[in-house]
C-alpha cells in the first residue's frame, strides 16, 4: 500500500476539558498517514488520481477552526473520517500533538489508525 503523508500541520481549534484552555484556540501539530493506491497517478502524471495533500492540509485547517472538541482523542476521530470519507483514503493514521500544554514536557498526543474496512 502506497501512502500520501502530511506531518507537522499546524492547525487551531478550540480544545480542552478545562476552562482555562477553552478561553482561546489553541495551535494543535497533526500528522497524517494516508493509505492510497498510488499507480494510477504515478502512471498518467495526475493529481486527481491521488489524494491531493494541499486540498486536505487546507480543509483540515478550516473545519477545525470551526469546530471544538474536549479531547484529543475525539479530535482525531474526527480528522480520521473526515480523511476516509472526504478523500477517499484507505486507511489513515492521525497524530494529534498539543505542545507545551503541560510544564516539564514538551509535548502531548494521541495517534489513532482507522480503516474503510474498520472505522
Amino acid at each position: 500500500m502506497d501512502t500520501v503523508f502530511l506531518h507537522g500541520l499546524e492547525a487551531e481549534t478550540l480544545i480542552g476539558v478545562y476552562d482555562w484552555e477553552r478561553q482561546q484556540r489553541q495551535t494543535l501539530v497533526l500528522d497524517l498517514d494516508m493509505g492510497v493506491d498510488l499507480q494510477a497517478a504515478a502512471r498518467n502524471d495526475d493529481i486527481d488520481e491521488t489524494i491531493h495533500y494541499a486540498e486536505v492540509a487546507q480543509i483540515l485547517r478550516q473545519t477545525l477552526s470551526e469546530q471544538q472538541f474536549l479531547l484529543l482523542e475525539a479530535l482525531a476521530e474526527f480528522v480520521a473520517q473526515l480523511v476516509l470519507r472526504e478523500f477517499g483514503a484507505l486507511w489513515v493514521r492521525v497524530k494529534v500533538v498539543k505542545p507545551g500544554i503541560l510544564p516539564h514536557v514538551r509535548s502531548v498526543g494521541v495517534q489513532i489508525e482507522r480503516g474503510i474496512d474498520n472505522d
